[in-house]
C-alpha cells in the first residue's frame, strides 16, 4: 500500500506537518517495504488553490492513504473523489505515523478538518452570515 505524509523535509524522520496544502513534501511510503519518494509540494507557494493541486499531485502519484495534521473541504473533496483515504490529527514523524496506520491506532476520518478560508470558497466572498 502507498502511504502518503506530509512533512517539512523528504525523510522518514521528518516530524509530520500538520497542514496539508502548505506543506514542503510528500513522503510517500510503500508500507510493507518502507521504502520511500520524498515529492517536493510545488502547490505550497500558491497564491490560492493550494489544497486542491496538492491532492492532484498526491492523486497522481496512486497514493491509497494520505496522512496529515490537518485537511481543508476542497482538497477533502478532491482526495475522497480520487479515492485516498484521509487520516487526520496525526503526529510524530513519518515513520512513527506509518507504524501507528499500520496498527491500526490512526483511523480515516470522515469530513474535513479545516473551514474553508473566510472569504474564500464561500460563494461571491461572503461570509455565511452574509456580512
Amino acid at each position: 500500500m502507498k502511504i502518503c505524509v506530509t512533512a517539512p523535509s523528504g525523510s522518514l524522520d521528518a516530524q509530520i506537518d500538520p497542514r496539508f496544502g502548505r506543506c514542503s513534501y510528500f513522503v510517500i511510503v510503500d508500507s510493507e517495504t518502507m521504502e520511500f519518494e520524498a515529492i517536493p509540494n510545488t502547490a505550497s507557494r500558491s497564491m490560492s488553490g493550494a489544497g486542491i493541486q496538492a491532492a492532484q499531485t498526491v492523486a497522481s502519484r496512486r497514493v491509497n492513504v494520505l496522512i496529515t495534521g490537518n485537511v481543508g473541504p476542497n482538497a477533502f473533496q478532491a482526495l475522497s473523489a480520487a479515492g485516498i483515504k484521509v487520516v487526520t490529527g496525526a503526529f510524530g514523524n513519518v515513520r512513527e505515523v506509518i507504524e501507528k496506520y499500520k496498527s491500526g491506532e490512526l483511523k480515516e476520518t470522515s469530513s474535513p478538518t479545516v473551514r474553508g478560508h473566510f472569504g474564500m470558497g464561500m460563494g461571491r466572498g461572503r461570509s455565511r452570515r452574509g456580512w
